[in-house]
């Protein structure tokens, strides 16, 4: 199965997506600032998990699924910025709040599947 079909994979893009349409609204002042961030932070999840499945050993594998499991926390961090600074709706934050919530629960998931593997 190719990185691309995994929910895990998947779920983390449909997030990304959904941090691009929110930040939209954000102020112009915000591009360079939480705007890039939280953009950066969510590509990043994909990006570590399509790196992580790329790689030829499961300790690489492993270490790239942490690295993606950070990026999330941090998005997370990012979006409750946001909110105090009035740059999302409560119904927006909490949508992003429970879309992480799921996105962490697969990623979790994904990475304890993985170690406990007897993948090489």
């Amino acid at each position: 199965m190719e990185y691309i079909e995994l929910n895990v994979w998947v779920k983390n893009r449909e997030l990304s997506n959904i941090i691009y349409d929110v930040t939209k609204k954000f102020p112009r002042d915000e591009l360079y600032g939480i705007v890039n961030q939280m953009r950066r932070s969510a590509v990043s999840v994909i990006s570590n998990i399509a790196e992580g499945c790329g790689r030829n050993h499961k300790n690489d594998s492993v270490h790239f699924f942490y690295i993606a499991r950070g990026s999330l926390y941090e998005l997370e961090a990012q979006c409750y910025i946001s909110y105090d600074q009035g740059f999302l709706a409560n119904e927006e934050f909490n949508m992003l709040k429970n879309q992480i919530s799921d996105c962490k629960k697969l990623l979790n998931g994904f990475i304890n599947y993985f170690e406990n593997s007897n993948l090489r």
